[in-house]
């Protein structure tokens, strides 16, 4: 006969045996994904775009470690993705809203040219009152601030409003037309602000935030990446002429009008560039904008700071730029076969002139800098000043020769140039001036006088209709006899001027009153 017994679960020791070697893994397996994470936070994740902790002014943290070009090539895979939080907050409260007014004026003159059409003896002419506004970056606790020269230029009162929107009065301290660049004071301490990171190495498609007023709107903050480095886009030429430098960091951050001044840092919260201009058919963002690059901008304004004006050093040199010129041009100098800068003419008593550069050299690095373009050039040289020592290589008849080249200032020596209240009255006024020959005073027999030889863009187109052949016997009442008159009665701190003279051929004398900043 057969019993049926109750089914019966029992737990055999084998069973046991099992069940304990699976809970063994199982611990041992959460063990080690715990300590893998807490690894991998310590010594992967601290070694990305943040690894330092620095506190500003004001008390926020701003992460500060290396440039993201600096990292790994695999912390992309890792990360994931750039954190420009903290960048742009910090940032943001660095940057500052500037407005500009320039003062109405009443400007009177005689045009005889105008009088064959019927105008009037006397003219009188009302310029508006004028205002604009732009953006600046705080760069020092004690209340200096960098901005566009572009900003400021002409203005008759400089207003800052900070992000926390107080406003107070700023002091130009310095302007440098050829740079775009100009620094502003305000009496202030504590301030938060921007530390300068080294322009040097941004690398392309590195990302990048451009804060700034666009549009007259609050702070804001827009993202790209580094699109380009050392362009030259003629902006600047319009203000400096042939003195003007560019290389242009351009980026594809969107920047618009009133971004003028602002800031452009890179994801550690570092200024590396002050934004300065767009490409644009219509005047507004169309996908690229340039900054001044950070290391020319914090040379510039160590300059004004210590010595009120920029102490701007010159090679000696004047160079064809394969990159822009057409091609005829490249033909000619055998320049699709060069690597470098082909120097067409050499100074006569410049520091290159000086140290055996000729004409036919190809200018093939400044230190250890490789130089390919005039945008290179023009920045390695204006970042140095008058009496600093360069090593050039030159290729020179498929031979490699070292130069030492001993830079000069404008004046053809090694001082410092010191601030001379309008020394350069000329280009303030957009015009050129000689003195009147003997030959020519007997002529129209005067004891002396400045004749104007050429006008540009400056006060005097600005405010008159003058014209060139003036020749100039009065300003303010003060008698001019040359240019030595000339320049003392610019230099005086007046703004309102009324200059006076006549135009040979012409009978009578002639008055235009204009303002000089």
């Amino acid at each position: 006969m057969i019993v049926e017994q109750p089914l019966q679960f029992n737990f055999t020791s084998k069973y046991r045996s099992n069940m304990k070697r699976i809970f063994g893994i199982i611990t041992v397996a959460a063990l080690t994904s715990l300590l893998t994470f807490i690894v991998a936070k310590k010594y992967i994740y601290n070694d990305q775009v943040f690894a330092q902790s620095e506190t500003l002014n004001d008390g926020f943290k701003l992460q500060n470690a290396k440039y993201t070009g600096e990292a790994p090539a695999t912390a992309s895979a890792v990360v994931g993705y750039v954190n420009l939080e903290d960048a742009a907050e910090a940032s943001a409260k660095a940057v500052v809203h500037i407005k500009t007014e320039t003062k109405a004026t009443n400007v009177r003159y005689r045009d005889p040219f105008a009088e064959f059409f019927g105008s009037p003896f006397g003219q009188r002419q009302y310029n508006a009152p004028q205002s604009a506004s732009g953006s600046g970056v705080i760069i020092s606790a004690d209340g200096f601030i960098v901005t566009n020269n572009h900003v400021v230029d002409g203005a008759d009162e400089v207003t800052v409003t900070f992000n926390n929107k107080r406003t107070v009065k700023a002091k130009v301290m310095g302007t440098d037309p050829s740079t775009d660049l100009a620094l502003l004071k305000v009496s202030e301490t504590g301030l938060p602000f921007l530390s300068f990171g080294n322009s040097d190495k941004v690398r392309l498609g590195e990302w990048v935030l451009a804060v700034g007023y666009p549009l007259n709107l609050e702070t804001t903050v827009t993202a790209g990446i580094v699109s380009a480095k050392q362009r030259n886009i003629g902006v600047n030429q319009r203000k400096a002429g042939v003195n003007a430098i560019e290389s242009f960091i351009q980026t594809d951050a969107a920047v618009n009008p009133g971004n003028s001044g602002g800031a452009l840092v890179n994801a550690s919260g570092q200024l590396i560039g002050i934004n300065s201009a767009i490409a644009s058919p219509t005047g507004s963002y169309a996908g690229y904008s340039y900054a001044i690059p950070a290391n020319l901008v914090k040379k510039v304004v160590d300059d004004m700071r210590q010595f009120g004006n920029v102490q701007r050093a010159y090679l000696g040199i004047n160079f064809v730029d394969s990159k822009t010129k057409d091609p005829a041009t490249r033909k000619q100098f055998n320049l699709d076969n060069i690597n470098g800068i082909y120097i067409n003419n050499v100074i006569e008593g410049s520091g290159a002139d000086k140290a055996g550069i000729q004409k036919g050299d190809i200018l093939v690095s400044i230190g250890q800098k490789k130089i390919n373009t005039g945008a290179q050039l023009q920045e390695n040289v204006a970042r140095l000043r008058p009496g600093d020592k360069i090593n050039v290589t030159l290729e020179r008849n498929g031979r490699t020769i070292n130069k030492t080249v001993v830079l000069k200032n404008s004046l053809g020596n090694t001082e410092i140039v010191k601030k001379a209240a309008r020394a350069n009255y000329e280009k303030t006024l957009g015009a050129s001036f000689r003195d009147l020959t003997t030959k020519e005073k007997n002529a129209l027999q005067s004891r002396g006088g400045v004749i104007i030889t050429d006008i540009t863009n400056g006060a005097l187109s600005k405010y008159t209709r003058i014209k060139k052949g003036f020749v100039i016997t009065e300003v303010n009442e003060t008698r001019i006899y040359s240019k030595k008159d000339l320049q003392k009665v610019f230099s005086s701190e007046s703004k309102e001027f009324q200059m006076g003279g006549f135009y040979p051929n012409y009978e009578g004398n002639y008055f235009y009153s204009f303002r000089m900043n």
